[in-house]
């Protein structure tokens, strides 16, 4: 299963791994393959204690820090979304755009499921007050460098566009190798040619923001669009077996992201582990109701409510997950009362590969029983190589 990439990071297995969740990136990072934290969802000193925590769990192994800067979102064109001198982003400017019809659209979908408001003890949302998070480029940016400051991140990702040139750049003075997600194969090319070193070819079996072309015809035509540029196979990638079919099309290694969800470590809820062990793979949907942009996602009451004919329809990034930041708050703590109504619109980004998770696993695990599988696999293609000789 060793490729370039395992030499070029120093890992043992390329298995790259992303999370959200700090204990599956330093896990996944000390069982040999190379754990992402997801920085989207956090501010930057959260992230600086984030990195910090992982920096001090790995013994020196090298990990990632994924981050966003769309190529396009609402504002962008104004000006809107970039830093002040203070590193800081107007999120009162964004508000402001926010029509009062899908503030008075969600209230009415809560008030259906018995969601209250925010109790005045309510802690403070890991999203923080404004909702923006990292949808934005000057958000990103300030990702961008906590992440540099850190020696042990040895790869900086990117979503929903190519990076802009001088981040690629600034990342390379520090030793460190870019990557960026892409569903299309003229969108990969456009990566290539800003200096990213690795293609992550995204199919749509895949989890959170995704295209529409699936993984079997993806890898391959992004694999040869930019050869020799190495490519990780992403979509529908949970077993050892599904990381052989992605090699066997020319990916170097696999990035994977639905299946940290549901191992031990995960901080995912009881209630959002049941809920995906439980379902299948139709039950993966695209939908703009997480941040405006198609996003697979679990279907719940949540997103079948946004496809309602009374519904005011989705807003542009960021603006549609800023005006259900505090509704997704509120719906967590609704949901944590055993037989709430609002457990019906608990939901979480996840791929059509939902439908393997059925067991609580570690992160060392999986990465052992990846091995095995893919051993298993390509043994058996070998196996019939030889019969037909």
């Amino acid at each position: 299963m060793r490729t370039e990439l395992c030499d070029l990071f120093g890992i043992d297995v390329p298995i790259f791994a992303f999370s959200h969740c700090r204990d599956v990136v330093a896990a996944v990072t000390n069982a040999g393959g190379l754990g992402v934290l997801g920085a989207l969802a956090f501010s930057p000193e959260q992230l600086e204690i984030e990195c910090k925590w992982i920096d001090e769990n790995t013994d020196g192994k090298p990990y990632g820090v994924d981050t966003v800067m769309p190529m396009s979102y609402a504002g962008k064109d104004e000006g809107l979304g970039q830093r002040d001198e203070a590193g800081e982003v107007d999120a009162d400017a964004f508000r402001k755009l926010i029509p009062a019809e899908t503030t008075a659209w969600i209230e009415t979908v809560l008030e259906e499921y018995e969601v209250p408001p925010l109790p005045a003890d309510a802690p403070d949302s890991p999203v923080g007050s404004s909702g923006l998070l990292g949808w934005t480029e000057g958000g990103g940016r300030n990702h961008v460098e906590v992440a540099l400051s850190h020696p042990q991140v040895k790869l900086l990702v990117n979503a929903l566009g190519p990076p802009p040139k001088d981040v690629v750049d600034l990342a390379h003075e520090h030793g460190v190798k870019v990557a960026a997600l892409t569903g299309a194969v003229e969108h990969a090319q456009r990566q290539k040619q800003q200096g990213v070193d690795i293609i992550i070819a995204q199919g749509t079996e895949a989890g959170g923001h995704t295209g529409e072309i699936g993984s079997m015809v993806l890898i391959p035509d992004i694999v040869d669009a930019v050869a020799p540029t190495p490519v990780l196979g992403a979509g529908g990638i949970a077993s050892g077996r599904q990381a052989a079919a992605a090699m066997a099309l020319g990916a170097q290694g696999v990035w994977t992201g639905s299946v940290w969800l549901t191992v031990r470590e995960s901080d995912m809820t009881p209630a959002i582990k049941e809920k995906l062990h439980a379902a299948r793979s139709k039950d993966a949907v695209r939908s703009r109701s997480l941040s405006g942009k198609p996003a697979r996602l679990l279907r719940t009451a949540w997103t079948e409510a946004w496809e309602r004919e009374e519904c005011p329809g989705t807003l542009p990034m960021p603006l549609q997950f800023m005006a259900t930041a505090e509704a997704q708050q509120r719906i967590g703590l609704a949901a944590r009362k055993e037989g709430a109504k609002a457990r019906d619109l608990l939901g979480i980004p996840v791929g059509q590969v939902v439908s393997r998770m059925n067991d609580e696993m570690s992160s060392a695990d999986v990465i052992y029983q990846f091995i095995d599988e893919f051993v298993d696999a390509t043994e058996r293609l070998k196996k019939s190589l030889d019969a037909a000789r």
